[in-house]
């Protein structure tokens, strides 16, 4: 089985009305990484100073990114036929869902939540933080 672990970052915290300013991708076969993807992406809006505390990406560093859809069919391919893996993949999975939209792309794929699992793996932890997960593991 593939994975194509994600991780994205937002100017916010909704689908609708957010956009995406960085993209990373690693494909995991269950046993060791076999590729890594990392890209910012101009959102065409401005990032909020409070998202730009948050994950360290403001306007100037995006300015000469790509947009999304210049780089939507790449990570399409990189997507295609593995399991989309994030933490908490509802939010990373409906964001990219919504801009491959945009694109007139559709997207769909078997997920698996990290931070779901890790509830499972270990029941009872005082949080389920990907920090606190991997210190835990």
């Amino acid at each position: 089985m593939e994975f194509a672990i994600v991780d994205i970052e937002t100017t916010g915290g909704y689908a609708g009305k957010s956009r995406i300013t960085e993209v990373a991708i690693i494909h995991h076969n269950g046993y060791e990484i076999t590729h890594e993807y990392k890209t910012l992406i101009n959102p065409l809006t401005h990032i909020p100073s409070f998202i730009t505390n948050l994950t360290g990406i403001n306007d100037r560093m995006v300015e000469n990114a790509p947009i999304f859809s210049e780089v939507a069919e790449d990570i399409l391919v990189l997507l295609k036929d593995r399991v989309f893996v994030a933490h908490h993949v509802n939010f990373d999975f409906n964001i990219l869902k919504h801009e491959f939209a945009n694109c007139n792309i559709t997207f769909s794929s078997k997920k698996l939540c990290s931070a779901r699992l890790a509830r499972q793996l270990a029941p009872g932890l005082a949080s389920y933080s990907l920090g606190k997960i991997c210190q835990h593991f």
